[in-house]
């Protein structure tokens, strides 16, 4: 019964999610967290963290590790991760051969300028999410937060270094 109740919900955050793993958080942790109480919310916020510095997209590793944990098995991690990419893969077959042909089209220009702010939107409130009660956002995570910011935004500092620093100093800070 868990196998299942992973799969239609990994495969409906998969099918209507757009904008990649970050515009995801918000609507997994809906699910995930009040919906089925699969996790808790510092769990989450755990898993968010954890998922940012693993190889590979957000979404999948959130998938991967939530199943793993609501199964207790490496089938649960299967089967989330397997169902929140299997909406993607049968979108991109059925819709790669028409938008090569119509990218150009006033209509599906339209679209994706639609899609643009909403996918902004649903990455602001990702950020929002990990600003709970249990996490309170302080001054020294505010300064984190801006010079990370900052690194990446104004000196071009790849995020890779930027997550290593802030790592190092948050191990020393806190």
């Amino acid at each position: 019964m868990i196998y299942w109740k992973l799969f239609v919900t990994f495969f409906k955050i998969g099918l209507f999610n757009f904008g990649g793993g970050y515009a995801m958080i918000s609507f997994i942790q809906n699910e995930v967290v009040y919906k089925h109480a699969w996790l808790t919310t510092a769990e989450f916020t755990d898993v968010v963290a954890i998922s940012q510095v693993t190889p590979g997209p957000v979404g999948i590793n959130m998938a991967t590790y939530t199943g793993y944990t609501a199964a207790d098995s490496v089938w649960g991690a299967f089967i989330a991760t397997f169902a929140v990419c299997l909406p993607s893969f049968i979108l991109m077959l059925a819709v790669s051969k028409f938008f090569l042909k119509y990218q150009k089209s006033p209509s599906v220009e339209a679209v994706f300028s639609g899609l643009r702010p909403a996918v902004i939107g649903l990455i602001a409130a990702a950020a929002l999410v990990l600003c709970n009660g249990e996490n309170f956002v302080d001054l020294k995570s505010l300064f984190f937060f801006l010079a990370a910011f900052l690194a990446v935004w104004k000196y071009k500092i790849g995020p890779i270094g930027v997550i290593a620093a802030c790592g190092v100093l948050g191990f020393l800070v806190y």
